[in-house]
């Protein structure tokens, strides 16, 4: 049993971390005055200028295979790039990736979706969730008719991340409600030219997600995204995928807020003494320590034995649930250290508690993992004790 880093994988921590500060914290103060002012930062093109600098140090297409012109990093590597990332406030994701089913694409697909969007040319989104489904998946209610040599989808999507931006979505619909989930749910690749509408929904945070309308979008047959019937699965393994690399974000994010209250608690002076020397503030630091560390090893485990192409449901449940629950403990611990300067705008705190609040909602919710969570422990799927 050995937790060290490889000697590869200390240089990629090291130059992430030299990227991240180099690159992204020097353009947090812009992105405060871009908070207060209601306006987004960092634009798209200052987005894009940041993927390509990444580019030239090695850091694109983290999980993206070499033979499409990615790194081709595991599981672990890709969540300590994470870690090191989230350490910024500036939000920022790495340029050369694709949604990891655009790899089910045939040939002919890859050349129109997968291969444009490594590349920045095209901009996708997952269409799952719809009004009267969300954490019940299964209950999806847009449907596809076939015509021909075409299918007709008719139904609503709705909190879709980049919805707003994407030319293209992956939409999972209804083409044979008498089979079900497990074999009446087929996954379609649809271009916004063929039709459907999107609309722009506030949030509390940051994420901007988007409502996706479609009234007889007429979609040709080529555009079925692997088997007539198997979209669910396809699903799935998206979804899983998230539930890894979230809690991998929120311990850096965490990491970087607890440094935040560290310091805070050192040069703060009540009552003649540092703030850092009473117990009440040292019990929040302590207890934020323990909850990241905690977090942090259940992601590099579910991590771990994704790349040991292991069954990694249980795990990553486990790391999801943990890990968006740590955050938010510890940023409101942190806003607490800093007192009322911490609840104003001048300060990023505020803006990472509201952002981070849908970490127990999307990639399923608290309650869908403690559902997995405790299913598998009562069938037995895993056994109390195990190191498997």
């Amino acid at each position: 049993m050995d937790f060290a880093l490889t000697p590869e994988q200390k240089m990629i921590v090291e130059t992430v971390r030299e990227f991240v500060k180099r690159e992204l914290m020097p353009l947090e103060r812009e992105m405060q005055r871009a908070e207060l002012e209601g306006r987004r930062f960092p634009d798209p093109e200052t987005h894009r200028q940041l993927q390509l600098k990444a580019k030239e140090i090695g850091l694109w297409g983290l999980m993206t295979p070499p033979e499409y012109g990615g790194a081709g990093f595991d599981y672990v590597t890709t969540c300590l790039i994470l870690m090191e990332t989230a350490k910024s406030f500036v939000p920022f994701n790495y340029g050369g990736s694709a949604d990891n089913i655009l790899f089910a694409c045939n040939e002919e697909q890859k050349k129109r979706y997968l291969i444009p969007t490594i590349n920045g040319e095209r901009r996708s989104c997952f269409a799952l969730t719809e009004p009267t489904a969300g954490s019940d998946a299964t209950n999806i209610r847009m449907t596809a008719v076939k015509d021909g040599r075409e299918w007709v989808l008719n139904g609503e999507k709705i909190f879709i991340t980049g919805g707003l931006e994407a030319d293209f979505a992956i939409v999972f619909a209804v083409t044979d409600k008498e089979k079900g989930a497990r074999g009446g749910i087929t996954c379609f690749l649809v271009d916004r030219e063929m039709g459907w509408k999107s609309y722009p929904i506030a949030t509390m945070g940051g994420w901007s997600p988007a409502r996706l309308v479609f009234q007889d979008v007429r979609v040709p047959e080529e555009n079925i995204l692997g088997e007539i019937g198997r979209g669910f699965e396809l699903a799935m393994k998206w979804i899983g995928n998230g539930r890894v690399l979230i809690p991998a974000r929120a311990v850096g994010q965490a990491e970087r807020l607890l440094q935040m209250g560290v310091d805070y608690a050192r040069q703060r002076v009540a009552f003649g003494h540092p703030i850092g020397e009473y117990q009440a503030i040292q019990w929040m630091l302590a207890d934020s320590a323990v909850e990241i560390q905690q977090v942090k090893w259940l992601v590099l485990h579910a991590a771990w034995k994704a790349d040991q192409g292991k069954d990694v449901r249980h795990e990553a449940s486990m790391a999801k649930l943990a890990g968006a629950n740590m955050i938010w403990r510890v940023a409101d611990r942190v806003m607490q250290i800093h007192g009322g300067m911490g609840y104003t705008k001048e300060m990023p705190i505020e803006r990472v508690l509201r952002d981070v609040r849908v970490y127990r909602i999307y990639e399923g919710t608290d309650e869908i993992q403690r559902r997995t969570i405790a299913r598998n422990l009562l069938r037995d799927v895993v056994r109390i004790g195990t190191w498997d």
